[in-house]
């Protein structure tokens, strides 16, 4: 398995517009420094009150396909 963990601060507003369909996916800058994109949709069970926010680990397997996210901070 591969990880790979990202800082997000996603707000309430933001995170709507995948729900509206104006958005299916999540640029952000990996703390190693890599730019990843994923599917917004992995992150709705983080989905807070006051958005999505903390640093997250995402781990996929050899072919590059998801299989889960955890908020570890």
């Amino acid at each position: 398995m591969q990880r790979i963990i990202v800082d997000l601060n996603i707000t309430t507003d933001e995170y709507m517009l995948h729900y509206q369909g104006q958005v299916s996916d999540v640029v952000a800058r990996a703390i190693d420094g890599r730019r990843v994109r994923f599917p917004s949709k992995i992150l709705q069970p983080h989905l807070l009150h006051n958005g999505i926010v903390g640093r997250f680990q995402i781990t996929f397997d050899q072919q590059g396909r998801f299989q889960r996210i955890d908020r570890i901070r």
